[in-house]
């Protein structure tokens, strides 16, 4: 575990990753992090959490129809 280090930005406050970490979450500067409450704590993703449900729900509705969607594709 790396501690972080809390700065003043306008007048919010942010927080410095580390290269490592950056690459590890495959972002840059600019990019976008979701912040999640979980029961362990905070986590920080790359992955927008509403968007995964829908990719989910979509592969779960390719699965049980798939039938219907070859058919479709005819």
């Amino acid at each position: 575990m790396k501690p972080v280090k809390l700065t003043t930005v306008g007048n919010s406050t942010g927080v410095v990753l580390p290269k490592e970490i950056l690459s590890r979450l495959r972002v840059q500067k600019g990019d976008v992090l979701y912040v999640l409450e979980t029961p362990n704590g905070i986590e920080l993703t790359p992955y927008d959490p509403a968007f995964a449900k829908q990719i989910e729900v979509a592969e779960q509705v390719m699965r049980e129809d798939r039938d219907v969607l070859k058919k479709l594709g005819e």
